[in-house]
């Protein structure tokens, strides 16, 4: 059985949602994984902030206006009475729920409820969706069998076993509907897999019933060789390795979530990027193939602050790095890139939530030099450290002001940290050199 997950885009229009229906539609048994229709969730998230801020009457105003916008989109979807009449009931009472939100104290725990519910109207609307075009569907909710442990890792032996019990409770069904990003956690309180989730959500289920493949519908024709929100002439990838693809994704390609392929690597279930829009284009496929060397794709991770941290001590005290390490840890703070001297050590987080404390430690053993408002570029293919062609690439940086590099940590990925307002020149001119250099 495979695995579909479609994203925001894909089920954000009636047109889109009936192209997902004939892609779903080929009388294959499968798992089709939803999200919250595009701009869903970035309405739930600034109506939260205005519970969190107090803000009662713009939260309600939100809420209405994101009610009008389904009730608009149901009449068009639904013209069984019967169907659209129930798909406006249980909408309703969604919105009477997040109307009951903004008379609440604000905590993580009702945030993640509010954010839950784009993708509860999704798929129950879709289903319904389906039941009127006369197709075998039915919803599987997420919270009864999705769960995360208390290290936020997919408890797979717990999703595993109430997915079966989900599923066979639906087994005459031949499509299954169910949410991506929410979750429970260990306690079973509801709580989510972050932004662009529903990706992880797929390859969760993947791993758990041991799918012949997960398919991640979007709107671009799979992973491309550079950023093309920023990038000119960039070009679709058919093949990645797990390898590359997984490190792609945690150093900023949006079309994937950092951890989508982790659950399905160690079983060799490939995942395959497609774009519903044009559903004939070969998109992408990840597996444990590799081909080609060199470099393949460009990535860009925004938001980094690289630390300095130097210290005369630190010349042949084998205890030194320990320390810096263990204080990142309090803090459960990773680290992204890391180089080192005799007398210093560089490194970069994304997440600087803590890095006052984390300073301020720093502060008792060595020397401090922060800088905010950095970007790592990375540059990933098959071997790439071994290619030919590879020291080429530091030619057309001259003028860019290259603040750390990584090399030769992995054979497959070079890392460059640039301040983020060189970052998309940069992209630019690697893609214009490297991509006429490397044939693919």
């Amino acid at each position: 059985m495979k695995v579909l997950k479609f994203g925001g885009t894909s089920v954000g229009s009636i047109e889109n949602m009936c192209n997902v229906k004939n892609i779903i539609n080929d009388g294959d048994k499968k798992i089709v994984v939803l999200s919250a229709m595009s701009g869903t969730t970035n309405k739930l998230v600034a109506i939260s902030s205005d519970v969190a801020n107090k803000a009662h009457n713009e939260a309600i105003d939100k809420i209405n206006k994101l009610h009008e916008t389904y009730t608009i989109t149901i009449d068009k979807l639904l013209n069984n009475k019967v169907l659209n009449k129930e798909v406006k009931e249980y909408v309703s009472n969604v919105f009477d729920f997040l109307v009951a939100c903004t008379h609440k104290t604000y905590s993580k725990s009702l945030e993640n409820n509010i954010l839950a519910q784009g993708e509860l109207l999704s798929t129950y609307m879709f289903n319904c969706y389906l039941q009127q075009e006369g197709i075998s569907s039915a919803l599987l909710p997420a919270l009864s069998f999705m769960r995360i442990d208390e290290d936020k890792e997919p408890d797979i032996s717990y999703i595993k076993q109430n997915f079966e019990v989900a599923i066979n409770a639906a087994k005459d069904s031949e499509i299954y509907i169910t949410q991506g990003f929410i979750c429970l956690d260990a306690h079973d309180e509801v709580s989510n897999l972050q932004r662009g989730g529903s990706d992880y959500t797929a390859t969760i289920i993947g791993a758990a019933i041991k799918a012949e493949e997960v398919q991640i519908w979007t709107d671009i024709d799979g992973m491309h060789n550079n950023d093309p929100r920023y990038v000119e002439n960039t070009k679709p990838i058919s093949n990645l390795s797990f390898d590359e693809a997984a490190e792609l994704a945690y150093f900023g390609a949006k079309i994937l979530h950092p951890q989508t392929v982790t659950p399905v690597r160690a079983d060799n279930i490939p995942v395959r990027l497609k774009n519903t829009m044009n559903s004939h284009a070969h998109g992408t496929l990840i597996s444990n193939i590799t081909s080609e060397n060199g470099i393949k794709a460009i990535a860009a991770k925004d938001n980094i602050t690289a630390i300095k941290i130097k210290s005369a001590r630190m010349l042949q005290a084998h205890g030194f790095l320990k320390k810096v390490f263990e204080i990142f840890e309090t803090y459960k703070t990773s680290i992204d890139m890391i180089t080192t001297s005799e007398v210093a050590v560089s490194l970069t987080i994304d997440d600087d939530r803590n890095l006052d404390e984390i300073l301020e430690e720093l502060e008792k053993i060595a020397t401090i030099e922060v800088d905010k408002n950095q970007s790592i570029i990375c540059l990933v293919g098959h071997s790439v450290v071994n290619h030919q062609e590879t020291h080429k690439l530091f030619q057309i940086l001259q003028d860019v002001k290259i603040r750390m590099i990584s090399y030769g940590g992995s054979k497959n990925n070079i890392s460059l940290l640039v301040d983020t307002k060189d970052k998309i020149n940069s992209l630019q001119k690697l893609n214009d050199y490297l991509f006429e250099l490397v044939t693919l």
